[in-house]
């Protein structure tokens, strides 16, 4: 995600793509999207800012793919779990994350 915005990029709608074939693979199980940001903002602005970047991605794999609505949650992390916690405000801390619950 580019800094301080909850749009996808055109350019990881390809890894998305790739993903969404995984998941169609997987059926009946139900995925988690959690979103992240980098430690720019308040606490409380980065929660928001992850919670729509996770429901952004849960939008598109419903609307844009096919995934059924109710095996996507999302869920927002904030800054909380820094892909790179050396650099807290790293462009790779703005990010989603996928994990299969069952």
């Amino acid at each position: 995600f580019d800094f301080d915005s909850a749009t996808l990029r055109e350019d990881q709608k390809p890894k998305l793509a790739n993903m969404c074939e995984s998941m169609k693979v997987m059926d009946g199980t139900v995925f988690q999207i959690i979103g992240h940001t980098d430690s720019s903002g308040s606490s409380a602005y980065n929660e928001r800012l992850s919670l729509l970047r996770a429901q952004e991605v849960r939008r598109h794999l419903i609307g844009d793919c096919g995934i059924a609505e109710d095996s996507v949650q999302a869920i927002g992390m904030g800054e909380s779990a820094p892909f790179n916690a050396g650099n807290p405000r790293a462009d790779e801390n703005r990010r989603v994350e996928f994990q299969a619950l069952g």
